[in-house]
This record gives C-alpha cells, sequence and structure tokens, in this order.
C-alpha cells in the first residue's frame, strides 16, 4: 500500500539521498518520482507541470513529501485531487540568501517559488536553525524587490509549520578501533598497550598544558591509529565547496602522520 507519495525534482547529491533514505525506511509504503539531478534551474521552473502529468492518481496517498526545488503551489493547482495530502516540504537550502556574485545576479523567481511553496505546504522542514532563521528573517526584505503590492506578514504566516530536521545520515557498521587492536591480543599485551597510550596520552596532555590547552581538549592516537587494520571513517558534515578546509582539519590532528583514513 503507497500511502507516501514521495517526489524529487533533483534527484542527486543530498537530495537523492534523503529520499532513498525515506523510501527504504518506509518499507513499500512509499513511492517514488524523481528527475534526474542536471539542469537544475529548469527543474525549479518546470518540474511541477512534468509531475502533474506523471504522478498515478491514487486514493491511497496520505503524504506528500518534496525538496523546495519543486514549486509546490503549481502541482497542486494542477492537480487538486494531491491538495487533500499532508503536503511536506523539505529545505536542503534556501534561495533568499544563497550566495551569490552580486545581488543583482539573484533570480527573484526561485525564491518566490519557494515562498509560494511554503504557504501551500502544511509542514516545512529545514535541515539546521540556520536555515530556517535566515530563509523566515529574510522575506520581507526579499519581497522588498517587488516594485508594489507588496504582499505582509508571509513570515508570520510560514513559521507556525516551519520546524528543524536535521539531515538524516545512514552510517555504514564501524567496528570499535580500540576493540579491533585488541582482539586478539592476551590480558598482558592489552595491557601493555592501554598503558602506551596512557603514556602517550599524558605527554600530549604535557606539551597542551604548557601551550596554553587544557588536556581535556587534545588527544595523541598515534599509538591506536598505528595499530588500527583498516582506516578510520572520518564524517565531513559540511558542503564541499572548500575541501581544503576538511584537509586542514585532518592535517592538523596530533596523529596525521599514522592517518588512514576513508572520508565520507
Amino acid at each position: 500500500m503507497s500511502r507516501v507519495l514521495l517526489i524529487e525534482a533533483f534527484y542527486a547529491g543530498s537530495h537523492s539521498q534523503l529520499i532513498d533514505t525515506l523510501e527504504k525506511g518506509l518499507e513499500g509504503c512509499a513511492v517514488k518520482y524523481t528527475l534526474p539531478g542536471k539542469k537544475w534551474h529548469w527543474r525549479a521552473r518546470t518540474s511541477a507541470l512534468y509531475f502533474s502529468e506523471v504522478i498515478s492518481p491514487s486514493q491511497e496517498y496520505r503524504i506528500l513529501f518534496t525538496s523546495s526545488v519543486l514549486n509546490l503551489a503549481e502541482l497542486v493547482a494542477l492537480r487538486p485531487d494531491l491538495s487533500r495530502l499532508t503536503k511536506i516540504v523539505y529545505f536542503h537550502e534556501n534561495q533568499l540568501v544563497y550566495p551569490v556574485r552580486k545581488q543583482k545576479d539573484r533570480d527573484f523567481q526561485y525564491g518566490y517559488n519557494q515562498i509560494i511553496t511554503c504557504l501551500t505546504a502544511d509542514i516545512v522542514l529545514f535541515n539546521s536553525k540556520y536555515n530556517m532563521e535566515s530563509f523566515l528573517s529574510s522575506i520581507g526584505t526579499f519581497l522588498k524587490l517587488m516594485p508594489d503590492f507588496r504582499p505582509k506578514g508571509l513570515a508570520e504566516k510560514i513559521r507556525p509549520k516551519s520546524k528543524v530536521l536535521y539531515f538524516p545520515i545512514e552510517f555504514p557498521i564501524m567496528n570499535d578501533p580500540i576493540a579491533d587492536v585488541m582482539e586478539g591480543l592476551t590480558l598482558a599485551e592489552q595491557a601493555s598497550s592501554l598503558h602506551e597510550s596512557q603514556e602517550v596520552f599524558e605527554k600530549s596532555k604535557d606539551r597542551a598544558i604548557k601551550s596554553g590547552v587544557t588536556g581535556e581538549q587534545t588527544v595523541s592516537c598515534s599509538s591506536v591509529l598505528s595499530q588500527l587494520s583498516s582506516p578510520l571513517k572520518i564524517v565531513w558534515a559540511h558542503r564541499w565547496y572548500s575541501p581544503s578546509a576538511c584537509f586542514d582539519c585532518i592535517t592538523s590532528l596530533d596523529c596525521y602522520n599514522h592517518l588512514s583514513a576513508t572520508l565520507i
């Protein structure tokens, strides 16, 4: 029974990952409609018309879930049968504050579409508090770009149905690195390894205190990492616009010279 309608106009990257995670978690209770993740601007402009023609009518649908790329107002106008569903929109980013080189380069239509999408939706979800607050607080300023007949109070209408829902991450099964080191060692060897790690920690702590950093803020992990049988896994929970920021962070680790890592 397909009770949840999943729609993604830009099926790539985090957008496809979220839809796939939801589809997997719903275990056969969802039906998915997507467009390839390319030509973003055209997806934002025209996807509502496409989906209005391809989504099969069904009385089983109860929930419609989509991202803010889709113009939800247009879709519901073209498909009135979908208006009865609980409509949820998820913001990966918002076009009111999305970085542009010059303000004149910002296409008013994309931000406007997101605003009327929120007005159409029953629940508006953002992947961070910053994303939510920057969107809601920018609506008034954004609408001043209109020459006249500017609507008022839209943020006050949208805020009560807005919530923060952090992006779900499905972690691969990972073993405890310390357990990996200890596996197969005798009790005496385990004790020796732990003692060595403690000595390294204390030396690192002393160095930190001398440099003005508390011992709780730094830990040397070279003793453990040098014995790992598989790479350490590092989660970089930020945009990939500046990869150097990630690598600068990693290379600053006390254990960098002993580090073999997989970046997620």
